[in-house]
């Protein structure tokens, strides 16, 4: 709707970068970052006018911009920060004159795509104990709407409850109070995880800064105004990087990110090993005699038995509550109908979205990248050795892109998906003295390492 309109677009946009320029110094890598991200809108110009032949290639511009950039940020650790020469209470209350006029937009002047209508739906099955996959769960006019995962479904229960769905595609109030819900979820959760980028004021400042940048960016408010289900992936993911240090928490809440859409399944074998890649944790066994067997000198490279541990619990814990999400869907109609509504259904979909829909002569090179994707999340299990919470904040946005520039079906809603942890990303200057980014659960150790073995941030001092 209004948003569209240039009038409202482009003063998001600019207030967006200049809001996070820093005048002093005005060649800093992050002013190009905050471009790229805004880039994004030369390829909406083009789909706003029905010419998805040139938008959908330009889409991929700013995507693998930002993909090299995370892995840059992820590997090297040398992010160069945002320094906004705004005052801290300037953005402060832009930040609630912005989502004040984001809620306002969404109450005042919004739709409720098929997505977020979807949502809807399987909430009030889910009350009414009915199935919320197969042929016949859905209605006429959304009958693809089980495509999602449990917990999307789930998440808006509550809203159901207190603003019943009429049975029709209306207005549909419960579709917009969960989206404006999980887009406060996904600022609260910036402003947390700048606190634990770095200490004290600074991080507290960090905090307002990511904050402003999302309550900012065109693309969360595209997800406002769309009322889909995009914000509470990011919400979900977001969340997950605050609550990094605690083993079993970022296990529980991959699953639940996972369990919504399934992309952040990637993700995995980064958060398993944390601040610690597996090639910086291997230590060689001094055998009391030399390895005579070819098994013995395999063996003999082992990690140590506290990893084993670490590694099993975080799967016992993601595989648990990936195990009771799939416990109603099991039930009615079963596991069977589930895969076919969903994962079976995302693989067999077309799109005219993506160069992959529109170039068919492309599925190889398709499936090359998506089989490179696959390779690139598992070796992130290995390294790098060492990682702060803003290089694994960028390694997650690497992931998240590197499934997106697959995808069959790719649109502008999932920008948030990995804006978050991105911004997160850039905003830290490698040279702070960083928080005690690991404030590592009894669950994460069995012993107090010193703080060189976790891979924290140091000041240059």
């Amino acid at each position: 709707h209004i948003l569209n309109a240039p009038y409202v677009w482009l003063p998001l946009a600019l207030i967006f970068f200049f809001g996070l320029f820093d005048f002093r110094r005005w060649r800093r890598v992050a002013h190009l970052d905050l471009l790229f991200l805004l880039g994004f809108g030369v390829s909406q110009l083009y789909f706003n006018r029905g010419e998805i032949g040139v938008s959908a290639p330009l889409a991929y511009i700013p995507l693998i911009y930002l993909f090299a950039r995370m892995l840059w940020i992820g590997f090297r650790g040398r992010g160069t920060g945002l320094r906004p020469s705004a005052p801290v209470v300037w953005l402060v209350v832009a930040i609630v004159f912005l989502f004040g006029f984001r809620v306002a937009l969404n109450v005042a002047d919004s739709a409720v795509i098929d997505v977020g209508y979807a949502g809807v739906i399987g909430a009030d099955r889910i009350q009414h104990g009915d199935a919320i996959y197969g042929e016949l769960a859905f209605p006429e006019d959304n009958s693809h709407g089980d495509t999602y995962g449990p917990v999307n479904y789930a998440a808006y229960v509550p809203f159901e409850l207190a603003l019943p769905w009429s049975g029709h595609w209306d207005d549909l109030p419960a579709a917009h109070a969960a989206t404006i819900f999980f887009d406060l979820a996904a600022i609260v959760g910036l402003f947390l995880l700048g606190k634990q980028l770095l200490r004290g004021r600074r991080g507290r400042d960090l905090g307002v800064v990511l904050a402003f940048a999302w309550t900012a960016f065109p693309y969360t408010d595209f997800v406002m105004q769309s009322n889909s289900n995009d914000g509470l992936v990011a919400a979900l993911l977001i969340w997950g990087l605050v609550a990094f240090a605690s083993l079993g928490w970022r296990a529980v809440l991959l699953a639940l990110a996972a369990g919504a859409k399934f992309t952040p399944l990637f993700l995995v074998p980064l958060y398993v090993t944390g601040y610690r890649g597996l090639a910086g944790r291997c230590i060689l066994r001094r055998p009391e005699r030399p390895a005579s067997t070819k098994w013995e000198r395999i063996t003999a490279l082992r990690l140590p038995s506290s990893l084993a541990t670490r590694i099993l619990y975080f799967g016992v814990v993601f595989a648990s509550v990936c195990a009771l999400l799939l416990v109603y869907p099991a039930v009615k109609p079963g596991l069977a109908a589930t895969w076919e509504r969903t994962i079976q259904s995302q693989l067999d979909r077309t799109s005219p979205f993506s160069i992959w829909g529109q170039l068919t002569w492309l599925q190889p090179l398709q499936t090359l990248l998506l089989l490179a994707t696959v390779a690139g999340a598992a070796a992130l299990a290995l390294v790098p050795r060492r990682r702060t919470l803003a290089q694994v904040c960028a390694l997650s946005a690497a992931v998240i892109i590197a499934t997106e520039l697959t995808l069959e079906h790719w649109f502008y809603l999932y920008i948030p998906w990995f804006f978050g942890m991105a911004i997160a990303a850039i905003a830290v200057d490698a040279s702070e003295p960083a928080r005690r980014a690991v404030v590592v659960s009894r669950r994460e150790r069995v012993s107090k390492p010193p703080s060189r073995r976790i891979g924290l941030a140091t000041s240059p001092r």
